[in-house]
């Protein structure tokens, strides 16, 4: 099992008028977790590109726990639970500042 931690915080541009995180965003968070924790294994996401390695989306299972918020300072885990065969999952927990889990993510791509 493979973990990363990646941190972002958000932007204006990425909530709704009432400042909360738009729900189409949170995918955007997977993908800057996958690519982080990826770049921390010594491989970019270019570099699989270039092996010729494509990763399209097979599913996205979303869970909203409670809302992210402008200017929320989020925490991404991102966990590989089995090692990549044809497909691979990453899976997402998405904490607030304040520690509490608000979201978690379960896409999983086809190699």
């Amino acid at each position: 099992m493979y973990i990363s931690e990646t941190y972002i915080r958000v932007r204006y541009g990425e909530t709704d008028q009432m400042g909360y995180v738009y729900y189409g965003n949170y995918a955007m968070y997977y993908e800057v977790g996958r690519v982080e924790s990826l770049r921390k294994l010594g491989l970019t996401y270019k570099e699989l590109e270039d092996m010729g390695i494509m990763m399209p989306v097979l599913e996205n299972k979303s869970k909203f726990l409670s809302a992210a918020l402008y200017d929320d300072h989020l925490k991404i885990i991102t966990t590989i639970r089995e090692k990549p065969g044809a497909r691979i999952r990453f899976e997402y927990d998405i904490y607030n500042g304040g520690g509490k889990l608000i979201h978690q993510g379960k896409p999983r791509w086809h190699l």
